[in-house]
């Protein structure tokens, strides 16, 4: 199919809120608006922290509603969790939220059988405990578990309530730490290692793949007419976003930001490295057999949590006093796990600032400062580390996603990192599961097309580096010798 503009609904779901946007692709067109926004509200029960997934799926069916007429639907969403679903298909439970605390301990069990080299030399995959191989070993034993008989990761979830049909996407899969990232499919010999069952799992898709149509139930729910294909796209929101980079040649970093920064490079292979594992650099699949070689940093989600604690205040206000804050007065490891969890933000913070000797942020500017420097110096760690451990130099480094609309942040960025920062587009994921929608009818292009077209049609902003980068540098020396 090609021709006209086409239409398509991209299911976009971070982990405080979910969108449906609505993308028009064609010749000399690209357009993106937003059909319908929703909350994303953990609950938290007497057995832990939850994602309240059938307020999602009633989300995702309001927003096509509002959506109307589209020729395809994507869903991309965070990684890692999943629903289990017994024999007849039915869940069985609210699927677990990643920052729940049951994986706490598990890492050093899975190690004792698959040591921690091993596992990366298998799966590229940096720690962090709620990966999916750690999750599963945390639910071996429990009732649920042993009634499950498919695992489906959150995008895959709410496709087979759409379509009646199952597949595990394989952008998203690779986020499992149970993916070869140099075959691109199962690793088998972990799996058989830890005793987990691969079967578990729906067979693989790959970004562009049909995932069905929409049910009758559906359409009719919705108000949509006709046969509409549900397409399976990069569904790691992540995947989609870096698709949507809108870089020229390969000379680039990126920055994907939101309530994770995820901070790295695009590459043709895993960096599979000794080195690599223990800068903590992981390898996920990206589109058209590229490799996402980032690091996890904690992100906005530390902001997030400070305005959350202080009662929502005012952020452009916060922002504009922070921005006149001593530069640098302190910092904190913002990819430190110690922060993973919610709640007492602020206090964490200081009592970090405290421990390591030094100041202290004596109001909310202060703590947003701090918050902000640590991103940016967590930025330049990141980005310089990803260049030597892949030996590849960069020119610019992109900045997509939430923490565009933050200036502040990306000029820091620019700072900290001695290069220049495009920030755009804020809502790249969305852009870039619409892209692959359209590609695959016929109607965008090859990896470098799509990112030429959202240049040309996106307005970006630049931040060129001011000041000397050596302050950044004693700032991180300062941090390391905490």
């Amino acid at each position: 199919m090609s021709g006209g503009a086409g239409a398509y609904a991209a299911v976009d779901l971070g982990a405080s809120s979910g969108r449906v946007m609505v993308g028009r692709v064609g010749p000399g067109i690209l357009e993106l608006t937003e059909a319908h926004r929703f909350p994303n509200r953990p609950v938290r029960v007497p057995e832990g922290l939850r994602w309240d997934v059938l307020g999602l799926y009633a989300g995702v069916l309001d927003g096509l509603r509002a959506a109307g007429a589209v020729d395809s639907v994507g869903i991309d969403s965070w990684a890692v969790d999943h629903g289990l679903l017994d024999a007849d298909g039915a869940l069985l439970g609210n699927p677990v939220h990643y920052r729940d605390g049951r994986t706490d301990t598990v890492a050093e069990k899975v190690w004792a059988t698959v040591p921690a080299s091993e596992l990366y030399a298998a799966t590229g995959l940096q720690y962090a405990p709620f990966n999916t191989l750690y999750q599963l070993v945390a639910a071996r034993g429990t009732r649920q578990f042993a009634q499950a008989e498919r695992l489906l990761l959150m995008p895959d979830l709410l496709a087979y309530w759409l379509t009646g049909e199952q597949g595990t996407e394989l952008t998203n899969a690779s986020t499992t730490q149970l993916i070869d990232p140099r075959t691109r499919t199962w690793a088998h010999p972990v799996a058989e290692r830890l005793g987990i069952d691969l079967g578990l799992f729906a067979p693989l898709r790959q970004p562009g793949d049909p995932a069905g149509m929409l049910r009758p139930e559906v359409l009719e729910e919705t108000g949509l007419a006709g046969t509409v294909p549900v397409t399976a796209v990069a569904s790691h929101d992540t995947a989609s976003a870096v698709a949507a980079v809108p870089a020229d040649g390969e000379r680039f970093a990126y920055i994907c930001t939101g309530t994770w920064s995820l901070a790295g490079l695009e590459l043709d292979a895993p960096v599979l490295t000794e080195e690599s594992r223990a800068a903590n650099f992981t390898n996920e699949l990206g589109l058209d057999g590229t490799v996402r070689y980032l690091r996890n940093i904690m992100g906005l989600w530390l902001l997030q949590e400070c305005l959350r604690a202080w009662g929502e205040p005012d952020l452009g206000a916060l922002l504009r006093e922070a921005a006149g804050a001593p530069a640098l007065r302190s910092v904190v490891d913002a990819g430190d796990t110690a922060f993973l969890a919610p709640g007492r933000m602020p206090e964490r913070i200081a009592e970090a600032c405290r421990a390591s000797g030094q100041p202290v942020p004596d109001s909310p500017a202060a703590t947003v400062r701090c918050v902000l420097d640590s991103l940016a110096l967590a930025h330049r760690t990141a980005v310089e580390d990803a260049q030597r451990l892949a030996g590849r130099a960069v020119d610019v480094v992109h900045v997509v996603g939430g923490g565009t609309r933050n200036a502040l942040l990306c000029q820091l960025t620019a700072d900290a990192c001695g290069l220049p920062v495009v920030a755009g587009p804020a809502e790249a994921a969305a852009f870039g599961n619409v892209l692959v929608q359209a590609r695959a009818q016929g109607r965008a292009g090859d990896l470098a097309g799509m990112r030429r077209s959202l240049a040309g049609a996106q307005p970006l902003a630049r931040y060129e580096p001011r000041g000397d980068t050596r302050r950044w540098k004693a700032a991180r020396a300062r941090l390391a010798g905490c």
